[in-house]
């Protein structure tokens, strides 16, 4: 695939910038008191992670930026290495981690300690940003809306698309969100969703593209070397909306978009999990269909380790991402 070496070569920088700069990051943030507030209606044993320090989606933001922007400011000089068209996920990332920080700081210092941003007002935050990223896909970057399996051509949906791209756009950013609840389980399920967008965008030939999501891989996993069990910081709001949003933004450019609940279905089935239980709760008078949401909380509460879901977690994730990308090019 065109441009990999150079990709992976991103990635090991990547993750290098974030592993050399965790421990004092993350001595920063405990100076700050900026420590996770754990809610009651959480399993018990996750009690013993309050005060933990959050926001640590800034640990991977900061080198994904440095890089992306240091390799457009050579790209000025004659050396294309990434391609002005990357400023659009990076922006999206960055619009939502701003989403993601306020959240959590609400969460920690503000009034709603403990309970972050009303939900009405982060939702229309996430709608009025996704619906501005969505137009600059349509009519800036005039990306392709939509590439059938096995077909050359993409279809064009018009209007509609930005409906589409903006729910794609707000829907994954609460997806990974949801799946930001046990040590190292988001990181994990990132890094393999945003491998395979990076994949279909190198036999794409979309190679900026393609190298940016190494670089995301590469930062997340210097963020894991803090964010394993028991970890030493959480991604917080700050990382995971930000996280969810670029991956459908990344979906987007591609114009492979169609089988990203699949590619993500971990994510995918955190956010089926809560609408389920809702619904069912809702139309039963109280009766529950899992013993508690996101999904992982229930196998939590049938006696599951952490680390027995992270990793049964990631290698479902890892076999429907192979299988997205399959379907993708099918022919």
């Amino acid at each position: 695939m065109q441009g990999s070496s150079l990709a992976i070569a991103i990635s090991s920088i990547s993750f290098l910038l974030t592993v050399i700069w965790g421990s004092p990051f993350v001595q920063m943030l405990r100076k700050l008191n900026i420590g996770k507030i754990i809610r009651i209606d959480v399993p018990q044993s996750h009690m013993a992670k309050m005060n933990t320090p959050t926001m640590g989606g800034f640990m991977f933001l900061i080198p994904i930026t440095l890089l992306t922007v240091i390799l457009n400011a050579v790209s000025l000089f004659g050396s294309r290495l990434i391609g002005s068209s990357i400023l659009v996920p990076l922006a999206a990332m960055w619009g939502f981690a701003l989403i993601g920080a306020i959240d959590d700081w609400e969460g920690i210092r503000g009034p709603r300690r403990g309970l972050g941003m009303r939900g009405k007002t982060k939702f229309l935050l996430q709608c009025l940003l996704a619906l501005i990223i969505a137009y600059a896909l349509k009519d800036i970057l005039l990306v392709p809306h939509l590439f059938w399996p096995a077909s050359v051509a993409p279809i064009n949906m018009g209007w509609f698309y930005l409906v589409v791209a903006a729910f794609l756009i707000v829907a994954y950013s609460n997806a990974i969100n949801l799946t930001d609840g046990i040590d190292g389980l988001a990181g994990m399920i990132s890094i393999a969703a945003f491998g395979a967008y990076g994949i279909i965008a190198l036999m794409q030939g979309q190679v900026y593209l393609g190298r940016f999501c190494f670089c995301i891989i590469g930062a997340l996993a210097g963020f894991l070397w803090f964010n394993g069990k028991p970890a030493a910081l959480y991604m917080g709001d700050t990382g995971s909306q930000a996280l969810g949003a670029t991956l459908a933004v990344v979906a987007l450019m591609t114009g492979r978009w169609l089988f990203l609940p699949l590619i993500a279905i971990i994510p995918t089935a955190e956010v089926l999990s809560v609408m389920i239980q809702v619904f069912y709760f809702k139309a039963t008078g109280g009766k529950r269909v899992f013993k508690k949401t996101p999904i992982h909380h229930h196998f939590e509460m049938i006696g599951w380790e952490e680390h027995q879901i992270v990793m049964r977690f990631w290698l479902i994730e890892l076999i429907g991402a192979m299988l997205g990308i399959s379907l993708t090019f099918i022919s």
